[in-house]
């Protein structure tokens, strides 16, 4: 049975707005609230056709009503739910891969506190993006269609925290010398995973050092949002102050890792892929290896002469994921920070990455810099965003301009990708906001220069 609901936040919702290419976001009570979250949830058990789904929500104000308020729609669909509680997105794709179920993530990442949303995914973490599923799921709700099943589902409690953390362990153990590490949760659910997975390490291995591990989504102290480099400072500050060997940053749903190095100095997510990518090929070697296009040179090159099959592919958790899928891929990074991993279901973990370069650190004899110095070879401006007003023609306007030059090629994988054997840059229109994302890398600091202020100029230009 379908029933229609009433007008009101539904009807006037712009949909498509928040409902993106991978996940569902937008600002609470603007653009999201409870009403569109208990629709979301009948819509998804009707997509999906799932008879059981697993909820798992982040410390934002909003979210364990919104949770609540999905598990109702889902209920009311005829499925039942397991509710894991308090998690980070990571811990919700261990829920979805150990109990084999479809899942819904409640979290905004690593946006501002008045944000909120979905990350959705089919049983065994496989995501569910704008080709898999959502757009079904948003179709259904723009129609105000409920599925209302005779015989409504129930709500079960499960705690998977200390399971998570087991099965980290299981996948990158960590043992050699004791290290210290110095770790910023920016108020977000690391606060609430980092202590149990360190926990289990124990002091006599790593001595953890806790910053901002109070769970608080109004994020008192910066964003949790550790690819910005203002994010960053209070970590690095605290690393030298302590004489850690390492410091670690996660965003607020602790899928994504940042590392900082003994001196305080930001290591770039390029280097940590290359780092994982050649742990997985000393144990798989020829092993496939996915970098999403905008990761440094260095990681191909590097997977290439150490055995590996290096798969160049777009921005995004839906599609590394899908292409660890088809091609089997032991492991996939993205410059954002996400790290993939198959033995984790395909899904990214920040914290499974952390686990990885603990692992390395503490089986080497010198500092993290001197283990990362091979993996770093050129320079790199990281991500550049600038708010443009008609993206299509800025990015036509620019590759007009580039595509003659002697020795330059030109792809359209994600955005307009312009390389040279000196360097390259790539630009591309976010997803989540009005912004045309610029990241550029050169040979040397010089020439990276020179190409990001040229780029930059023509995107930047008044018109």
């Amino acid at each position: 049975m379908v029933t229609s609901s009433p007008s009101g936040t539904l009807a006037a919702a712009n949909l498509d707005a928040v409902f993106k290419a991978y996940d569902v976001r937008g600002t609470v009570p603007e653009q999201l609230d409870e009403e569109l979250a208990r629709a979301t949830g009948a819509a998804f058990v009707t997509v999906t056709g799932a008879r059981e789904v697993v909820v798992g929500h982040d410390m934002r104000a909003t979210s364990p009503g919104m949770a609540g308020a999905f598990a109702d729609g889902a209920t009311s669909a005829g499925a039942d739910v397991v509710l894991i509680g308090p998690a980070s997105t990571d811990q919700l794709y261990f829920a979805s891969g150990h109990l084999d179920l479809p899942g819904v993530m409640f979290t905004a990442s690593h946006n501002p506190a008045q944000y909120n949303g979905m990350k959705m995914c089919h049983a065994g973490a496989r995501p569910i993006g704008r080709d898999s599923g959502l757009a079904e799921i948003r179709d259904l709700v723009a129609a105000g269609a409920r599925p209302a099943a005779s015989a409504p589902g129930d709500i079960t409690h499960h705690d998977v925290l200390d399971a998570y953390a087991a099965h980290l362990l299981t996948l990158a153990p960590v043992t050699g010398r004791r290290l210290t590490a110095v770790v910023d949760a920016g108020n977000g659910m690391a606060g609430l995973t980092a202590p149990v997975v360190f926990g289990r390490l124990g002091g006599d291995q790593v001595e953890l050092v806790p910053m901002y591990f109070e769970l608080d989504g109004s994020f008192p102290h910066h964003e949790a949002n550790p690819i910005e480099a203002e994010n960053l400072l209070d970590l690095q500050r605290r690393v030298v102050q302590e004489g850690a060997d390492i410091g670690l940053a996660f965003d607020g749903d602790a899928d994504r890792c940042f590392l900082v190095d003994e001196r305080g100095e930001a290591v770039s997510p390029s280097a940590l892929t290359a780092l994982i990518a050649a742990r997985q090929l000393a144990v798989e070697p020829g092993a496939r290896i996915i970098h999403n296009l905008i990761t440094s040179r260095a990681v191909p090159e590097i997977v290439t002469e150490l055995g590996g099959r290096p798969v160049r592919t777009r921005v995004g958790h839906s599609f590394i994921k899908a292409t660890m899928a088809e091609t089997g891929a032991a492991f996939g990074g993205e410059h954002s920070g996400h790290f993939y991993f198959r033995d984790f279901w395909s899904a990214d973990s920040g914290m499974l990455a952390a686990l990885h370069a603990l692992a390395a650190l503490a089986a080497s004899e010198g500092p993290l810099s001197q283990l990362l110095a091979g993996y770093a070879r050129y320079a790199s401006s990281g991500e550049i965003n600038s708010t443009v007003a008609d993206q299509a023609a800025v990015v036509a306007e620019l590759e007009s301009t580039w595509a003659g030059a002697d020795g330059v090629r030109v792809d359209h994988l994600d955005g307009l990708t312009v390389s040279h054997h000196d360097w390259w840059f790539n630009v591309r229109a976010s997803n989540t906001e009005p912004l045309l994302r610029l990241n550029a890398e050169g040979a040397d600091e010089a020439t990276m220069a020179r190409v990001r202020d040229d780029v930059l100029t023509t995107i930047r230009r008044p018109r």
